[in-house]
């Protein structure tokens, strides 16, 4: 406990006095997870609605992929990610590798499957007659896919936020990918690691206070967020 209590005093102290290191490694952090959860929420959206929107071929085969991709271990999304970006890969003319944008494929990678799968559930848990009504007063499709989003938009929005919460607080692939190279792709999740294994434990716990606070300020944000979008449907 008393460890607990000297991290927490060194986590207020770094980021009081404006450290220059650790708010680098916030900034980092925030850009890698955020750009990666606007990246999924892009594809995302549109693929969880077409999911529950659709009948098609393959379908069943292809939320089978979503839900596996959603529980897929981030170290063998790293793995793949690393094997593509090599000097001997298909993308290794980017590149990319051990540097940001290596970071942010794998956490988009990482964030997608969880965004799409809960998109797709939040639609069709929508009432079912609602489609049809809208068919009949000569809605179109589009326009039906919106009103259909926008009713699930408090499911939507947890999806977004589990997204964001998987990929911030995600180490396995960011370190195969990034590097934890300091200045350019150490990010919170590595640097605890780093430091839990030189043995400065306080700023382990200290830097894994400020990624609870970053995840509790994100998670709050949301339930307001959904909190909005309830009153406004009831």
């Amino acid at each position: 406990m008393e460890e607990i209590g000297r991290g927490f005093v060194k986590a207020l102290g770094l980021l009081i006095s404006g450290d220059p290191q650790t708010w680098q490694i916030i900034r980092l952090s925030l850009e890698v997870s955020g750009f990666a959860v606007f990246f999924g929420t892009i594809l995302g959206l549109p693929l969880g609605a077409w999911l529950a929107l659709r009948r098609f071929r393959g379908r069943r085969l292809l939320i089978a992929l979503i839900y596996t991709g959603m529980g897929l271990p981030p170290v063998v999304v790293g793995l793949v990610v690393y094997l593509l970006l090599s000097r001997s890969g298909p993308l290794g003319v980017l590149n990319w590798l051990f540097t940001p944008p290596a970071m942010i494929l794998a956490q988009t990678i990482i964030a997608l499957p969880l965004i799409a799968g809960l998109t797709m559930a939040a639609i069709l848990g929508v009432d079912q007659e609602l489609r049809p009504q809208l068919r009949s007063l000569g809605a179109t499709e589009r326009q039906i896919a919106w009103t259909l989003l926008y009713e699930a938009r408090v499911g939507v929005l947890a999806g977004i936020a589990a997204g964001f919460g998987s990929v911030i607080s995600e180490v396995g692939a960011v370190m195969l990918v990034g590097g934890n190279i300091e200045g350019s792709t150490r990010v919170l999740t590595t640097a605890i690691v780093l430091q839990t294994r030189t043995g400065e434990f306080e700023l382990a716990i200290a830097l894994s206070l400020v990624l609870l606070l970053i995840s509790f300020l994100a998670n709050a944000a949301v339930i307001q967020l959904q909190g909005r979008s309830l009153r406004a449907l009831l």
